[in-house]
């Protein structure tokens, strides 16, 4: 009324308004004699069994009188459906009938009947229903017309007799189900006997039936009411008219929806529903039909917890009208407390929560940053491949050596949390750091910088077979520890230096024959790398600063941080170009291809080095001096060996140190196919070492120094002379003949 009163104050148009309003109430307001029951099942309005009981003819019920009870059947095209139950909500169940197929022990057809069904307004629920198939070996199919267009499906069951299902689940074993389509309108359901020779008398027939979902629960009892009915229920989506919501309000006359109502569009189908508005109850199709509900009367529909007062539609909470009360009225709220309830709750609430606070503050950050850590740690653990690790930790033989999973916590403690005093080397991959492990155990841990996530698989299985290798002059692999953005490695800690400290620095020197044996010695680390590992292995960095030595100077192959393995079926692979330059294997430098001859190579430097006491890459030397690999090969070459050598080089054997000078130039050839394998080294140096010291030949026997004899031609220079290490002399720097020296 209020709308209307909007267009203006004309008298004519607000009494035409008013009168329209008066006959769309009446119209929709059923006599007193209207049937509201037919037997036992309830009929509401917009249904009705009579005229003028009901909205149009598509809610039209017939009540059957002449059966007891009474039955409603739903008036359709073809024939009557009888109804089990009328919902206001939009539902209607029915019944309807199954399709079966029924065979005696022979396989003789006995019995069959089909199922069809149209229907003129509604539709059937795709929500509320299954079509679904009973029975052995059974093809169970359905073919739905959706307005002009027409949907089929079907499932397929199987079974080996009754006794096999269990109540309330037959999936699989005798039933099969499948979803239906929006829309549908009439289908028509079809059963098909797959296999005759698989039968059972217990289970004769075979069925297909669109059944309300929930409502067969698949007992013997069940399957046995089936057999004898031949029906189902099933449910179909009722709607007013064939407009929506919105269209449907521009007609007053014949909108359905009254008073106290909202109107929802139809989801299954053309049209809409009526619905009570929250607070209200009833039938929303009825002039004041939807009545309000007294939420105070009934405490479960309340939540007051003290005065309630109830309104159209809802309800207000309050408190008592006293300044010694205050509150929302409440139970699930703050409910009406007294004033000095409050100050009380107050002061205790404080106090309470000042202790609290700051017993519990400290706590809760404690155990905040425990737990992101935790979470954190298991992040990068699973990030840095550790389940991968643990799964093939598994996998190994209780014999072998396995390697161990540390935690960030026991590193942590191990180095003082990482501390700078603990750092013994730094280098282009990582940092090295000393550890004492809980068992008093010495180690050093190496943290990386860069970790390629890309190939953690990679770096796991080289984990598992480094880790393995069990040789006196590799460091162990102790282990790692994937908690940290970077992983961790653990080796066994060497405790005197690296060989390039030994020959580089000027306070210290190593004999010849100390220089023979650490050849050897990685020599053979190198070979069997290369033949004897369970899975061949290039090392990728091999120089001197990799090579640590103990008190005994026995040497230690290490850091095999960029190492590759080799399968065995594959003499070379294709990688990112990664090494030390002065020892890069310029081969693998230009093509990419890392052969177990690039360590060879590389081998090479460190025996220059060991020869001349030169460093592998100098910038600070003249252009010629600056590459030692090139510096070397160029004086053998010009038969000058022994002008390069190192002084307490050349005071050692001059046979040996000759045939070490050519196996240098051996393993330095450009074309690595040119060069020996590791094997082949190995086994010339121990032969070396096994020389007799009588084939030296000194220059008192010669009548004249070495160098006088043999390089007079030659324009090479010692960078510096030395003594063997149980002498004390500092090495001294050797002017140049050709230039200034160092």
């Amino acid at each position: 009324m209020q709308k209307w009163l909007h267009h203006g104050d004309n008298t004519k148009v607000v009494l035409v308004a008013w009168l329209l309003v008066m006959i769309s109430a009446m119209s929709q307001t059923i006599h007193p004699s209207c049937q509201k029951k037919c037997g036992s099942v309830n009929i509401p309005y917009p249904f009705g069994t009579t005229e003028d009981c009901y909205l149009n003819n598509n809610f039209y019920v017939a009540c059957n009188t002449s059966l007891n009870p009474p039955k409603p059947f739903l008036w359709n095209l073809t024939k009557n459906i009888e109804i089990l139950e009328v919902s206001l909500n939009g539902h209607l169940r029915i019944k309807s009938p199954v399709a079966y197929v029924c065979y005696d022990e022979n396989g003789v057809l006995v019995d069959s009947g089909n199922s069809s069904m149209t229907l003129q307004a509604f539709h059937f629920s795709y929500t509320q229903n299954k079509f679904i198939g009973i029975g052995c070996d059974t093809l169970s199919t359905i073919n739905a017309t959706i307005g002009k267009n027409y949907s089929a499906g079907g499932c397929f069951s199987l079974c080996s007799s009754v006794e096999s299902s269990t109540n309330g689940s037959w999936f699989g074993i005798g039933f099969c189900q499948t979803s239906i389509p929006k829309n549908i309108l009439a289908y028509q359901a079809r059963v098909l006997r797959s296999n005759l020779m698989h039968r059972d008398v217990n289970i004769p027939c075979s069925y297909s039936l669109l059944v309300e979902e929930g409502s067969l629960k698949f007992s013997t009892e069940d399957f046995i009411k089936l057999q004898k009915t031949k029906t189902a229920p099933t449910v179909l989506d009722w709607a007013v008219g064939n407009q929506t919501c919105e269209e449907a309000m521009k007609n007053s006359t014949s909108y359905a929806c009254q008073e106290n109502s909202v109107c929802i569009d139809s989801d299954n189908g053309l049209g809409y529903l009526c619905r009570c508005l929250e607070g209200y109850v009833g039938n929303a199709y009825l002039h004041g039909g939807c009545q309000d509900i007294d939420e105070c009367a009934n405490p479960s529909l309340n939540d007051c917890s003290d005065i309630c007062l109830n309104l159209p539609g809802s309800y207000n909470c309050s408190c008592p009208k006293s300044k010694r009360y205050q509150g929302d009225g409440r139970k699930g709220g703050s409910g009406c407390v007294s004033d000095l309830q409050v100050v009380n709750e107050v002061v205790i609430g404080t106090g309470i929560g000042l202790v609290l606070l700051l017993i519990s503050g400290g706590w809760l950050y404690h155990v905040i940053r425990k737990r992101r850590r935790v979470r954190l740690a298991a992040r990068y653990f699973k990030q840095n491949g550790g389940l991968m690790l643990q799964q093939q930790i598994s996998n190994m033989e209780e014999s072998s050596e396995r390697a161990k999973i540390f935690t960030a916590r026991e590193l942590e403690k191990a180095t003082e949390n990482f501390h700078e005093s603990r750092i013994i080397g730094r280098g282009g991959y990582g940092t090295v750091y000393k550890g004492i492990l809980p068992n008093d155990q010495v180690v050093a841990i190496k943290k990386s910088k860069l970790v390629d996530h890309g190939q953690i698989e990679q770096f796991i299985n080289e984990v598992v077979v480094l880790s393995q290798i069990n040789h006196r002059n590799v460091v162990k692999l102790l282990g790692c520890c994937l908690e940290t953005e970077m992983p961790l490695l653990v080796y066994e800690f060497v405790n005197n230096g690296t060989l390039f400290d030994h020959i580089h620095n000027e306070n210290t020197t190593l004999p010849w024959e100390t220089r023979l044996r650490i050849a050897a010695e990685t020599a053979g680390v190198l070979a069997y790398l290369h033949s004897s590992a369970s899975i061949p292995v290039i090392h990728r960095d091999f120089k001197s600063t990799n090579i640590l030595l103990d008190d005994k100077y026995t040497a230690k192959v290490s850091d095999f941080g960029t190492s590759r393995l080799v399968p065995r079926d594959k003499c070379q692979l294709t990688t990112l170009v990664q090494g030390t330059l002065g020892y890069l294997d310029p081969q693998y430098f230009q093509t990419s291809q890392l052969t177990e001859k690039s360590d060879v190579y590389s081998f090479g430097v460190v025996l220059a080095e060991l020869l001349t006491g030169r460093r592998a890459l100098s910038f600070d030397m003249p252009e010629e001096e600056r590459n030692l690999a090139l510096y070397f090969l160029s004086a053998v070459k010009d038969d000058c060996l022994f002008q390069i050598v190192e002084e307490c080089v050349s005071e050692g054997n001059s046979e040996q140190v000759k045939e070490v000078g050519n196996i240098a130039q051996w393993c330095l050839r450009l074309r690595g196919e040119e060069r020996p394998t590791m094997k082949e080294v190995a086994r010339e140096l121990d032969s070396l070492r096994m020389m007799s010291t009588t084939t030296y030949v000194t220059s008192e026997r010669s009548g004249q120094s070495q160098t006088e004899t043999n390089y007079a031609n030659c324009h090479y220079a010692y960078t510096k002379s030395c003594t063997g290490p149980e002498d004390d002399t500092i090495c001294n720097d050797v002017m140049s003949p050709l230039w200034d020296g160092r």
